[in-house]
């Protein structure tokens, strides 16, 4: 169940993240679930860093989201070097 609730939660990350950053991103509805995931290991790992969350804290909603926008921007600026 905790699979699932990641998944769900992953989903409604990435689209918000791929909302709020409009443009050309790849990938469907499974891209959007790893970026929401990857969105809040990022948000988690850079709160840490910055000391706002303690270890083993987990990154909040709004976290995971700027996290999210973060590898898309990511993306953006590798992918657009390539073309």
């Amino acid at each position: 169940m905790g699979l699932l609730y990641t998944c769900l939660i992953g989903l409604i990350v990435g689209a918000i993240a791929k909302f709020l950053m409009p443009g050309k991103d790849p990938g469907g509805f499974i891209i959007t679930i790893l970026l929401g995931i990857a969105g809040a290991l990022v948000g988690t790992w850079l709160g840490q860093m910055l000391g706002l969350y303690a270890a083993g804290a987990q990154a909040g909603f709004i976290a995971s989201v700027l996290g999210a926008m973060l590898l898309l921007f990511v993306y953006r600026m590798i992918a657009g070097k390539k073309t």
